[in-house]
């Protein structure tokens, strides 16, 4: 046999095995072959794009566009989906639960008209590729909960359950969405609403809400999310009649308002060449608008609505008119600030005479820029930026800021400003710092305080006492921690009160006196070493005044951190705190501190040990007496 023909052979066994194989992988498993034998119809479901209902001489189409359920006969209309699908699901899981064979049906033609099958009122078809003959549902079965059923074209009958023909079994609106619209909350991205009050825009720019009309305002998202639910949840009481008839009887010729909803951002006009000539199109979105009419006369606890994408005149809940009610002011944002954390990485503190400090978010914490990066108190830090978030305005008091100088913003007192910061050019961002938000803070009345973003058009007032956890002193943003060592580390030490005493480690790392004499409380050393080496600051007090008595410290304690004892530092103790905390400082080290008193009772304990008193020979024991 030459080669030629062996090639072919091989190719031509190849061939079938292949043709084999997929076949049998068609095929269905003996299980599955067995269960498909005892379901009345077989379907692919994913390829069903239609049903049609019959019940005498009425007939209900569904078809599926785009997803969607849709109602097309004999009312156009939004279906529900839910009720569709559970349908489509009962089909699929519907089983024989007894055969007629088709001799005994031809042995008795008269089998067919007793089982309600000659010529059935209820019929059910499936539309779409693979789809399974018309089912006729006949009578009731003897069985209780049973019933007769025949496929078109069949030769036999079934018994199965009643369950299928209690689901079609019903009138065109009992298919019909009573959901009002299958938008979600989530999706809407603009609102347009029409009150007796005026007209009112809003728009979802990222993740937050403003009003563009009548005023330019940001939008409390919760407040908003909880309006647009009102009518995506919204579920219609009555189906009353199509919009293409005369709507005065239910007040809709001239509705009281409306809301339109936008699942997308408006696009702006696209010029598109075609041929040789210019076409400009617009945004496709018309949205969907809910209009509101009347009462009606017998259900005064429902509303006459039209909602335009579905054609219809519906009544909906009487609270649904509460929307016409909404006011620019119900919806404002009465946070101070909107800061988007995120981007933020420097935060500006500006007081007119006093200088700029700038905080700057460095590798997860924060620093003063303004002061070569020295550590910043990053908790502080974060409780100030919690603080903007959380603030919130006592009253509006312009919506436009056109008399500065009557609240005393045109020389503020205090100006915060929110940026970010890029190290080098992007295709985003160009290098360097970039301002996002800014609040100016203006003159004081009674409680309050007049403050205005930079970014926003109106004047706001705020509580006055906010401005006390906005220190423009840079040393009060100092972070806490006033020693970062280990106990270990400190070789020599010195402690003074009335008098100084003196301590270094030998060689064999052992304390010994440089100054003092007695036994060294060797407890009490360790104590001060571990608050010392790890000393934190209360809070700053700021720049170092008199009245924070260094002048005559009542503690100062020095110490080295070498064993050449080159590497020094002093901590100084001064006056008490009118919060029973103490004034600090260390050399090397602007401002001062307050220090907690626990901490200084532990700096102040006692170094050296205290000699164990013998008994005195003259002394006469007591013995108790009982009475």
């Amino acid at each position: 046999m030459s080669w030629r023909n062996t090639l072919i052979l091989a190719v031509i066994a190849l061939a079938g095995v292949v043709y084999f194989r997929f076949f049998e992988m068609k095929r269905p498993s003996t299980e599955e072959a067995r269960q498909q034998a005892q379901n009345v119809v077989n379907f692919d479901r994913s390829k069903i794009d239609g049903i049609v209902l019959k019940n005498g001489d009425q007939q209900i189409e569904i078809r599926r566009r785009e997803n969607k359920w849709r109602l097309e006969t004999p009312i156009k209309d939004q279906a529900d989906g839910a009720l569709v699908e559970n349908l489509l699901s009962d089909l699929e899981s519907w089983q024989k639960e007894g055969t007629i064979p088709a001799k005994d049906i031809e042995a008795d033609k008269s089998k067919l008209t007793e089982y309600g099958l000659d010529n059935p009122k209820l019929k059910l078809k499936l539309l779409g590729q693979g789809r399974s003959p018309e089912i006729w549902f006949g009578k009731d079965a003897a069985l209780e909960g049973r019933m007769y059923v025949r496929l078109q074209n069949s030769k036999q009958t079934f018994l199965a359950k009643q369950s299928i023909r209690k689901d079609i079994d019903r009138k065109p609106e009992e298919f019909r969405d009573r959901k009002l619209t299958d938008l979600t909350t989530a999706q809407v991205r603009r609102i347009t609403l029409k009150t007796p009050a005026g007209e009112m825009e809003l728009e979802k720019k990222g993740d937050h809400w403003d009003i563009l009309k009548p005023l330019r305002a940001r939008v409390d998202d919760g407040k908003i999310g909880d309006l647009i639910s009102q009518i995506t949840s919204a579920r219609i009481q009555q189906f009353v009649a199509d919009d293409r008839g005369d709507l005065r009887p239910y007040g809709l010729a001239e509705p009281r308002g409306s809301i339109t909803l936008f699942d997308q951002a408006e696009k702006k006009d696209q010029k598109v060449e075609i041929g040789e000539s210019i076409k400009v199109f617009g945004r496709e979105d018309k949205g969907q608008t809910l209009q509101i009419g009347g009462v009606p006369e017998k259900e005064k606890d429902q509303i006459y609505v039209r909602f335009n994408p579905r054609g219809s005149v519906y009544t909906l809940p009487k609270k649904t008119e509460e929307i016409l009610n909404t006011k620019p002011a119900d919806l404002r944002d009465n946070h101070l600030v909107r800061i988007d954390t995120n981007i933020l990485d420097r935060i500006t503190i500006d007081v007119p005479g006093k200088g700029k400090t700038v905080l700057a978010r460095k590798d997860g914490n924060w620093t003063i820029a303004s002061r070569n990066n020295v550590p910043a108190d990053s908790g502080a830090v974060q409780r100030l930026i919690d603080t903007l978030q959380n603030e919130r305005v006592t009253r509006f008091a312009e919506d436009v800021a056109s008399d500065l100088p009557k609240y005393g913003l045109d020389k503020p007192q205090i100006q915060l400003t929110f940026s970010s910061f890029a190290s080098e050019n992007t295709a985003e961002t160009k290098a360097g710092e970039q301002p996002f938000a800014g609040i100016a803070f203006g003159k004081s009345e009674g409680a309050n305080v007049y403050a205005r973003l930079t970014d926003e058009p109106f004047v706001v007032a705020v509580r006055r006492g906010f401005l006390d956890q906005i220190s423009p002193d840079p040393q009060q943003w100092q972070e806490l921690s006033i020693f970062k060592f280990k106990p270990e580390q400190i070789h020599r030490l010195s402690v003074t009160t009335e008098k100084e005493l003196s301590l270094e480690r030998d060689q064999n790392k052992q304390w010994h006196w440089l100054k003092g004499s007695g036994d060294i409380n060797q407890a009490n050393v360790q104590s001060l070493l571990n608050t010392l080496s790890s000393l934190h600051a209360v809070r700053w007090l700021g720049t170092t005044m008199p009245q924070h008595g260094f002048e005559k410290p009542q503690l100062v304690l020095a110490f080295t951190t070498s064993q050449d004892n080159k590497t020094s530092h002093k901590l100084s103790i001064g006056a008490q705190n009118n919060d029973g905390t103490w004034c600090g400082r260390v050399d090397g080290r602007e401002g001062t501190f307050a220090m907690s008193n626990p901490d200084l009772n532990t700096l102040k304990l006692p170094l050296a040990g205290q000699a164990t008193a013998s008994p005195s020979p003259t002394m006469t024991p007591v013995t108790s007496v009982t009475p």
